[in-house]
């Protein structure tokens, strides 16, 4: 059966739309002509239509069954095209042939019966292994991770709900580590679950040996003069002013002496100035820069270094230098480098002089001991920190160990039920596919059975009788030149399909429609199980065949009740309120059905909205619309009047006032009155319980005035005239 349908964003449905749930095996949808109704069966006949995509309904237990809708669509699809397409049925078959059928729908029925109930099952096994897992981590997380999220909560580790009871669960398997006590994991926690160390990286050790060899070099000690052999040598040297002639010589351009500036200068005396600034001097002067440019660079990336040293280790907090030392230390290097400088720059302007550069051989130690010494602090630091991974690593298991054993007893309970389950539904999955293979099978044999005794014969036949039983004698369905077809011919052979009237044409699409629901257009569709969508079968009838409509409808409603058929589930949609009220009416006594849903569709502002009713219907069985039909003084059938009239007196009489027949009889005071009552009671009853297939009788205008005139005195005789009155609005008389 359809369980709920879903519509919305689709003609007068909006965003928010409208939804039915819970449908029963018979519903009742009223609602007035353009309130969306045909909309509905429309979304039913075909969802995939690209204008119902917001749109959907779904299935009892997850199991389609073939949808007839009947609705204006369906007559144009069928009779539109000038022949109908033929109803294949049960037909010429042996007994045995129609027991044989009959037999293993039988046995269909219950596999598939069978079949749904282990689906039922299997999705309740399922829900049920929902809820325990879920029923599961809620407690998991309530009575564990809570209970201790205090002081273990950095043992836990990032989790929700789900991921902190599937880490539980894992550890429930593979957790070995030793159980402790709480108070051991409460002392622990406290230490190791503290700020956590963090690794530091080692300080460079730094090199300075290559300066103290340029220190240590004779070179700075050595007195650099000219060439002693050459005559101008003794004036120089015993005026001691190497450094200066040197220096005063890279100024002779030409004669002009640099220093007196007169014209001295000659080639001899040039000559004897480069004699005695020889390649030896000049080689050693050479050494001398070098030395000075190495011996700056090498301090300069020492300080540098040294320098970021101080910067980083003075901005750790957690250092294991001694920074305060190290600075002076430092200070100290960098002093003594400035003097070494001047000395530097002092022995290249007169590398005559000797020098002793300032050795910083004990400030470079006094340096790498503090570093040597930082370092092996951090690497005891660091092997804390790694001990540390492990001592925290061994305390969070031993943590879960104690949560798992603390939570042992559910846990043990839950696998013990999720194991259950869990074998339930996989035997269950295994029997419902057995029976879904039983199924398919004997549903193959059924429709190679009705292949063979299956006609289209027997519908032509049951439309024809129905069509002369209700007075329809000037055409007739007969089966076309093109075999599986039908169509509409008048009494003298000529084809009748467009001299129909509308209401004809309506009626006959409708006999077809249920001769539909008891067969199929192939021979493989006669024993399928259906759902019936009949929208406003009414349309264009006279009051008669409205009554016929009902009546037919109501049959299927009886067997759908009652279970028998293969219709499993109606939808009826209506406008009319007396067609409504008339084939929902089950009796005078009975007033709701569980097997029945109500539904009334309203228009407001173009927006369709719907109410729902349960099994109370919302279009009463009015007392007050069958008095209204009946002083109607528009025609009618008798039919009608004849239902008005039991059901006015069943109701006010019968179940009301307590009358029954023999009670309502007796009121009159002679035989010919009694008699004229107890056989309009017997009319009544005959003709509004019964509709004659092979027997129409159209009763005289004279005989329904004289059964209205006892049906009045039924009132006066048993002093209920006032409320006769009050009825049918004869206000005088009341007064």
């Amino acid at each position: 059966m359809i369980k709920s349908i879903d519509i919305k964003n689709v003609a007068t449905y909006d965003n928010v739309g409208v939804q039915f749930d819970n449908l029963k095996k018979v519903n009742f949808i009223y609602g007035a002509n353009g309130c969306g109704k045909t909309t509905i069966s429309n979304l039913i006949h075909d969802k995939s239509n690209p204008k119902f995509k917001n749109c959907s309904f779904t299935w009892q237990n997850a199991l389609p069954l073939k949808i007839l809708v009947y609705n204006k669509e369906f007559r144009e699809r069928n009779f539109g095209k000038g022949k109908l397409n033929g109803v294949f049925t049960l037909g010429e078959a042996t007994a045995d042939q129609i027991k044989e059928i009959e037999t293993k729908s039988e046995e269909l029925k219950v596999i598939k019966a069978d079949g749904i109930q282990k689906r039922e099952t299997l999705d309740k096994q399922k829900i049920d292994k929902e809820k325990l897992e879920n029923d599961f981590k809620e407690t998991t997380w309530t009575k564990v991770y809570k209970k201790y999220e205090d002081i273990f909560k950095e043992a836990y580790g990032s989790h929700q709900k789900e991921t902190f009871k599937n880490k539980l669960l894992q550890e429930f398997y593979t957790n070995n580590a030793q159980l402790e006590t709480l108070e051991n994991l409460k002392a622990k926690a406290g230490t190791i679950f503290g700020e956590q160390p963090q690794r530091i990286d080692e300080i460079s050790e730094i090199s300075f040996e290559r300066l103290k060899k340029i220190e240590e070099k004779e070179i700075w000690k050595k007195i650099i003069v000219g060439k002693a052999d050459v005559d101008i040598a003794k004036l120089i040297q015993k005026l001691n002013i190497n450094d200066w002639v040197n220096q005063g010589r890279e100024y002779i351009e030409d004669t002009t002496c640099p220093f007196c500036q007169q014209e001295t200068i000659t080639d001899d005396f040039r000559k004897q100035i480069e004699s005695f600034f020889d390649e030896t001097y000049l080689k050693d002067i050479k050494v001398l820069k070098e030395l000075k440019q190495e011996y700056n660079t090498l301090t300069s990336n020492i300080i540098n270094v040294l320098n970021g040293i101080e910067a980083n280790q003075r901005g750790f907090s957690n250092t294991k230098l001694d920074i305060d030392k190290f600075s002076a230390y430092l200070k100290t290097l960098i002093s003594q480098n400035t003097t070494n400088s001047e000395y530097l720059n002092n022995k290249i302007k007169e590398p005559s002089r000797s020098i002793e550069l300032i050795s910083i051989k004990e400030q470079s130690d006094l340096l790498k001991e503090l570093v040597k010494e930082a370092n092996v602090e951090i690497k005891k630091h660091n092997s804390i920190v790694t001990n540390y991974a492990t001592e925290k690593s061994n305390l969070i298991k031993s943590i879960w160990k104690f949560l798992v054993e603390e939570h042992k007893n559910d846990t043990t309970t839950f696998h013990s039920k999720k194991d259950g389950l869990e074998k339930g539904i996989k035997n269950l999955e295994t029997q419902h596919k057995a029976k879904q293979d039983e199924y398919r099978k004997l549903d193959g044999e059924i429709k190679n059975l009705n292949k063979n005794v299956t006609s289209i014969q027997p519908t032509i036949d049951e439309i024809n009788r129905i069509l002369k039983s209700y007075g329809f004698l000037n055409f007739e369905i007969v089966p076309t030149q093109e075999e599986g077809f039908y169509q509409i011919q008048r009494e003298d052979g000529t084809i009748a399909e467009t001299t129909l009237s509308e209401g004809e044409i309506t009626f006959i699409t409708f006999l077809y429609y249920l001769q539909l629901t008891k067969g199929g257009i192939s021979e493989d569709e006669v024993n399928n199980e259906r759902i019936l969508v009949i929208d406003d079968p009414i349309s264009s009838l006279d009051s008669n065949v409205l009554f016929v409509v009902s009546t037919l409808i109501k049959d299927i409603i009886k067997n759908i009740k009652a279970d028998i058929g293969n219709v499993k589930q109606l939808i009826l949609l209506t406008h009319n309120v007396y067609f409504h009220k008339e084939v929902s009416f089950i009796d005078g006594r009975t007033k709701t059905c569980n097997k029945t849903f109500f539904w009334i569709l309203r228009k407001n502002d173009k927006v369709t909205s719907l109410q729902n009713f349960e099994m109370n219907n919302p279009i009463q069985s009015s007392y007050e619309l069958l008095w209204q039909e009946l002083k109607s003084n528009e025609a009618k059938s008798t039919l009608t009047i004849q239902n008005v009239m039991r059901r006015i007196i069943e109701n006010y009489f019968k179940l009301l006032g307590k009358y029954g027949d023999d009670d309502l009889i007796l009121k009159f005071g002679t035989k010919e009155e009694q008699e004229i009552c107890r056989s309009l009671i017997s009319w009544i009853n005959d003709g509004s319980h019964s509709v004659n297939d092979d027997l129409y009788v159209e009763l005289q205008d004279r005989t329904v005035e004289t059964y209205k005139k006892v049906f009045k005195d039924i009132f006066i005789l048993t002093k209920h005239e006032g409320h006769y009155n009050m009825m049918m609005n004869l206000t005088q008389e009341i007064a």
